[in-house]
């Protein structure tokens, strides 16, 4: 027997709204737009990586992650999503992202993470690299990466390239392939927020497609 059931709350939750109308040729240059946005970066990241060490060791010593550390990464993470919301990793705004660690309820995507009373100890020693590799393998072939000195495009990459190549020709992007991509990009934030030790919950193999998280789904 097959019953609707809600599916068990979501500590890592990405939404957008797919901005219409958007421009048939801004993505070519989107590349050169968004370079101030990767120069802050470089540093945030590296605070990001310095942020979480010291939260390893916290989460070993007390079982929590210190909220004004969590706060910071959490706004490291919401920054980059924008970026790539923005850019390569969707197109689905032409609405240039804020320099901001916050949470820009305006801007027309929003990532949160819910922040975790208690985690576990044990788990915090090996479920970055131990646990997560099923899911590095995966995202993975999401994402692309260097092969032999040669950058090789992921599945997201590709799709939105072709989600570009519609919209120069229609003027439209096509929602299916939209919600697709945002499926993509969801995946991988949640394996970004395990491995960055945000989250006990590990991130399920499956690919919840579309804008808004979902609410519930079948199961037998």
């Amino acid at each position: 027997m097959t019953a609707l059931l809600q599916v068990p709350d979501r500590p890592v939750r990405l939404n957008a709204v797919l901005d219409a109308p958007l421009s048939r040729w801004l993505w070519l240059v989107k590349w050169i737009l968004i370079v101030p946005h990767f120069v802050v970066l470089f540093f945030l990241w590296i605070a990001f990586i310095v942020v979480s060490v010291i939260a390893f060791f916290a989460i070993l010593f007390t079982e929590r992650y210190p909220r004004p550390l969590f706060d910071f990464n959490l706004g490291v993470l919401r920054w980059s999503w924008r970026v790539a919301y923005y850019s390569y990793s969707a197109l689905g705004t032409d609405r240039y992202p804020p320099f901001s660690l916050g949470e820009e309820p305006g801007y027309p995507t929003r990532l949160d993470i819910t922040y975790p009373e208690h985690l576990s100890r044990g788990l915090v020693l090996v479920k970055w690299w131990l646990l997560a590799i099923p899911q590095y393998i995966v995202i993975g072939f999401f994402l692309g990466g260097v092969h032999l000195g040669w950058w090789t495009g992921g599945l997201v990459g590709v799709l939105t390239v072709i989600a570009a190549v519609i919209m120069a020709f229609t003027e439209k992007y096509p929602r299916d392939l939209f919600a697709l991509i945002l499926g993509l990009d969801r995946w991988c934030l949640r394996v970004v927020a395990y491995a960055a030790l945000m989250t006990d919950a590990y991130p399920p193999f499956r690919l919840d497609m579309g804008a808004t998280e979902p609410i519930g789904r079948e199961e037998a």
